[in-house]
This record gives structure tokens, sequence and C-alpha cells, in this order.
């Protein structure tokens, strides 16, 4: 497979995960050890405070990263070891941009890193995690096997 298929099925196994029917309206791309994506800010997401909770943070930093080192294991499924994470400040409206890079590559386990921006471009988070290669093969799950993406009208 070449990778511009894998970085496309990543793509598609990201948007057709059933937790993203709560975080409508991301977007992602993903490309050799990076990834970017983009979530409009919704009050749904907010805290008592009324802005983003750290679980939205977490999230947009841990699929940034994760999909940045999904795009170099073409074979299996990886798994996010550990995750630390940085808020920097709230963010309450906009739309809010994740990009991950890979840092270190070893036989099994990647360390990638993640920020996380307002729409002004300021960082508001960031974070470095450490995923694990599994045994399930990419191609054992819905969404990354090729004729599962919906039909755009």
């Amino acid at each position: 497979m070449k990778k511009e298929e894998h970085y496309r099925r990543l793509e598609q196994l990201y948007l057709g995960a059933n937790v993203q029917q709560l975080f409508s309206g991301s977007t992602i791309s993903v490309a050799h050890s990076k990834a970017e994506i983009t979530l409009p800010v919704d009050p749904k997401y907010f805290h008592g405070a009324q802005a983003i909770h750290g679980a939205t943070y977490f999230k947009l930093l841990d699929d940034a990263a994760y999909f940045a080192v999904a795009s170099l294991v073409t074979d299996v499924f990886i798994v996010t070891a550990s995750f630390q994470i940085n808020l920097l400040r709230p963010v309450s409206g906009g739309t809010l941009k994740a990009a991950g890079i890979v840092r270190s590559v070893g036989k099994n386990l990647y360390v990638a890193e993640a920020t996380l921006q307002n729409e002004r471009g300021k960082e508001v988070a960031f974070g470095t995690g450490q995923f694990m290669r599994t045994n399930q093969p990419w191609t054992s799950l819905e969404h990354y096997r090729p004729g599962n993406q919906e039909e755009e009208s």
C-alpha cells in the first residue's frame, strides 16, 4: 500500500470513530510523521467556568500525536501508553488546531508531541505521548478498510 493511501485511511478511521459524534466539525490531515486536527469550539465542551474542559484539550493533543505516529506504522494498530499534558490558557471560542509530530521511533515504542493553538495561533496547551504497537492489523478495523468512506453529497 502506498503511504498516501495509508494516510487517507487513517483520516477515515479518525472521522469514523464513534467518539467523533461528540466532536462534530473536527477535521484531520495526516502526512509523514505528522498530523493536524481542527475543532470548532462549541459550548458543549465547556466546564462550569465557560471555557474548554481539559478532556477536550487532551483528546486533540493525544489524537494529533497518535496519528503522527500512526502515519509511520503501516501494519498494526497502535495505542497510547502514556500522555503528559500541559494546559496553558483557557479557550472559549474560535477554532482549535492541534499539530502532532513524531520525536522518537523505537522498535515497539514511539514518542510524539503535540501543540494546541487557538485561532490566533497562540499556544494554549502542549503534550507528549508514548505509543506502542499492538498485534491487531489496521485492516481488521472497519473504518480503516477501503470502501468504508461515507459518500459526500
